[in-house]
């Protein structure tokens, strides 16, 4: 049974003037559901206020709240935060935060949008409103749920936010595998940081996984994985700068979840990024990633 987090409003109407679409988390859906993957899909609650403000900056939260965002946040953001956008950041943040307990209670589920990692404490960035996966971590230990967390990153791009709003805390650890070239220009600084070269193919990104993941597992003995499972380190993906195939991404995710279910650490994924004019395959990769979690989680149990 794949537990599966989606809302409706996950899908939020573009903006006027932006680039950016939403359809990509309602095709998710879809193409799970056209998998024919026996599935429970939940439906998030938005988080409150109180959490996010315990890792935003108040004064930033309000202006997202308000869709009062300024001119200048809102290019760093690469979108206006309309209304509709400010309540599909909440949902979001509820969903990794959904995701995670259901992973606690079966041993993975996958949030259907999420993985907002380049949001810092006081703006967003980089089509990031709010960071879920920071908001979520420090929510799941200030609630005894677990006692460590490793929040992996394996999107194509640096996970700089996260690494900035949850520098020094000794109970959630920071991991990013990225392109060294990528966006941010400027990187923060991860419990670790794996730069990987441009251009960079399955077998060399399964080495670096390889090189790291297991001994961080080891000697860090998370509770719980919050995985960034960005599917734009793919070869066709129009922001990547990595040359991994199909086989590759599920090659990479179905790694991850037999180290971690080998070792009884649940996992939840967040979908993370992903980009080209054809929204139906960055759609399907999406659902690859969260359909070969799923089935190397079941075969370990």
């Amino acid at each position: 049974m794949l537990h599966f987090v989606h809302h409706p409003r996950y899908v939020a109407p573009a903006p006027k003037g932006s680039s950016f679409r939403f359809n990509k988390y309602g095709l998710v859906r879809d193409a799970l559901i056209e998998s024919g993957v026996e599935m429970m899909m939940h439906a998030p609650d938005p988080m409150s206020r109180a959490w996010i403000e315990a890792v935003h900056d108040p004064d930033y939260v309000d202006e997202v709240l308000c869709a009062a965002v300024p001119a200048e946040k809102e290019r760093r953001i690469g979108f206006p935060v309309t209304a509709e956008i400010a309540d599909r950041s909440l949902l979001a943040q509820g969903g990794t935060y959904l995701a995670a307990c259901l992973a606690l209670e079966h041993g993975y589920a996958a949030n259907g949008a999420g993985g907002s990692h380049h949001a810092l404490p006081d703006a967003g960035a980089g089509y990031c409103v709010l960071n879920d996966l920071a908001v979520a971590a420090h929510r799941l230990v200030a609630e005894d749920k677990v006692r460590r967390i490793l929040i992996l990153d394996c999107d194509v791009h640096q996970g700089d936010g996260t690494a900035v709003l949850l520098a020094g805390r000794p109970d959630i650890f920071t991991l990013s595998f990225h392109a060294e070239k990528n966006f941010p220009a400027r990187k923060a600084r991860s419990s670790l940081d794996v730069a990987l070269a441009d251009g960079l193919d399955d077998d060399g990104y399964l080495a670096a996984l390889r090189s790291y993941l297991p001994s961080v597992i080891a000697e860090f003995a998370p509770d719980l994985i919050l995985y960034q499972a960005g599917v734009d380190p793919h070869v066709d993906d129009r922001l990547g700068r990595l040359s991994l195939s199909d086989a590759g991404l599920e090659a990479r995710d179905r790694f991850v979840a037999r180290i971690a279910r080998t070792a009884g650490i649940p996992i939840a994924s967040a979908l993370g990024g992903g980009y080209g004019a054809d929204h139906g395959k960055v759609a399907a990769r999406h659902a690859r990633t969260i359909l070969a979690l799923a089935d190397e989680c079941a075969k370990q149990r």
